[in-house]
C-alpha cells in the first residue's frame, strides 16, 4: 500500500481543511484567516490569504462546482469568496447569531450551506437574487446546546447535526424557491422547514464531535465523546428506526468521521490515526488502523521500542526520543475529509490536525 502523503505546511493548529475539486487548491485555516495552498509538483506553496474575519476560523468549505469558497468564525460571521479578476470578493452572510460558528457545510447542490454555531440554532444559508446577498434560515428546535458539528445528505434536503447536549439530529432544511421537492426516503417524504426526522441519544449523553450520512443516504454515522461510535438506520417516517448499533472502543474520542462506502466507515480524532471500520445494519466492529497496512513492521517496532525505551532509561537515564509520535500525525486529528472517489467508493481521504499537518491517505 502505498504510503500517505504527508504536507506540513506550518506550526499551528488547523481547525478545517478543504481541497477544490481538480486537487489543485487546498484551504486551511490559520488563526482569524484561511491560506490557500496551490499544488506545485508534489508540494502545496502558499498562494493566496483570505483575511477579513477577525476572530478564530472555525470551519471552511470549497463547493466543488462552483469553487465558491465559505468560512465561518468564532466573529459570528460567515463570508463566501468569489473568484474575480481582482482576487478573491467576499460577501457577507446575514447569519443573525449571537454566539460563535463552530463549523460550515455546503449543500450537494452548492445553492445553500448550513453554519453550526453555539446559539443553539443552525443557520441554513442561501442566496436572494433580489437583495443580491446570502439570507438565512434558523433551524431551531429542538436544539439546547452548541452545535458541533453538521453534514448533508446527498439530497440537500435533510440536515444531521450534532450538539453538546449529547444528540444526534436529522432536520429538513427545506426552502421554498431554492429546493426541488425530495425523493420520499426512510428519512420522511413531507418535509417542511425545521421537521425533525430523527433524534437520537449518545448512550452515556457524550458530546457529539461528527455526525456523517452514508453515500445512498440510508444511514446515519456519529461519533461521541465517549469513545464510541453510533450508526443508526432508518425504517420509515415517524418509525423507530430498524437498527441502532452503537461501538464502543478502547481509543481516544473521534473527531471526526468519513464514509468510504456502504459498509466502512473511516474515523480519526484524539489518538492522532485514522482508524476502519466495518459493518452492516447487521453489526459493526473496529477493523483496524489505516497506518498499520501502509507501515508494515510497526507493531514489532513498537515492541521493540518498549524493549529499548526501558534499556536506555536504564543506561542513559532517559528515553531515545520520547517527544515523537509512532504515527504519521504529530497530534489530534481534526478534520477527516474525502479526497479521491472511483466507483462510487472513497479511495483516498485527506487529514489535517493540531499538527499544521495536511495528510492524503490511500484507503
Amino acid at each position: 500500500m502505498a504510503a500517505p502523503e504527508v504536507h506540513h505546511l506550518f506550526h499551528h493548529a488547523i481547525a478545517d481543511h478543504s481541497f477544490s475539486a481538480d486537487r489543485q487548491t487546498l484551504a486551511v485555516t490559520r488563526d482569524n484567516v484561511i491560506d490557500l495552498y496551490q499544488r506545485s509538483g508534489k508540494t502545496f506553496q502558499l498562494k493566496d490569504e483570505l483575511t477579513g474575519h477577525d476572530k478564530t476560523v472555525t470551519g471552511v468549505d470549497i463547493a466543488p462546482n462552483s469553487g465558491k469558497i465559505v468560512t465561518c468564525s468564532q466573529d459570528r460571521n460567515a463570508y463566501v469568496w468569489e473568484p474575480s479578476p481582482q482576487g478573491w470578493k467576499p460577501t457577507l452572510v446575514l447569519l443573525r447569531i449571537n454566539r460563535a460558528a463552530t463549523c460550515v457545510r455546503w449543500a450537494p447542490s452548492e445553492t445553500k450551506f448550513a453554519v453550526g454555531s453555539g446559539a443553539r440554532l443552525i443557520p441554513v444559508c442561501y442566496f436572494e437574487e433580489e437583495d443580491n446577498w446570502w439570507v438565512s434560515k434558523h433551524v431551531k428546535k429542538p436544539i439546547r446546546s452548541t452545535i458541533t458539528t453538521v453534514a448533508w445528505h446527498p439530497n440537500s434536503v435533510l440536515l444531521a447535526a450534532g450538539s453538546t447536549d449529547g444528540h444526534a439530529r436529522v432536520f429538513s432544511s427545506f426552502i421554498k424557491g431554492v429546493d426541488a421537492r425530495p425523493e420520499p426516503s426512510a428519512w420522511g417524504e413531507r418535509l417542511p422547514f425545521n421537521t425533525v426526522c430523527g433524534e437520537f441519544l449518545n448512550n452515556t449523553a457524550g458530546w457529539i464531535h461528527s455526525v456523517a450520512f452514508s453515500p445512498s443516504g440510508n444511514a446515519l454515522a456519529f461519533a461521541a465523546h465517549d469513545s464510541s461510535l453510533t450508526v443508526v438506520y432508518p425504517s420509515a417516517p415517524e418509525q423507530p428506526p430498524r437498527a441502532v448499533i452503537s461501538i464502543s472502543t478502547q481509543l481516544l474520542p473521534f473527531m471526526s468521521l468519513v464514509w468510504s462506502s456502504e459498509d466502512e466507515i473511516i474515523a480519526a480524532g484524539y489518538n492522532c490515526e485514522a482508524y476502519r471500520f466495518q459493518g452492516s445494519d447487521g453489526g459493526w466492529q473496529l477493523a483496524g488502523s489505516l497506518e498499520a497496512k501502509s507501515r508494515p513492521g510497526l507493531s514489532d517496532q513498537r515492541e521493540e521500542s518498549a524493549l529499548n525505551m526501558f534499556r536506555n532509561m536504564d543506561l542513559k537515564g532517559k528515553t531515545s526520543d520520547d517527544t515523537k509520535l509512532k504515527t504519521v500525525h504529530q497530534n489530534t486529528i481534526n478534520t477527516i475529509r474525502s479526497f479521491q472517489e472511483s466507483g462510487g467508493k472513497v479511495t483516498k481521504i485527506s487529514s489535517s490536525g493540531v499538527d499544521g499537518r495536511v495528510v492524503v491517505w490511500n484507503v
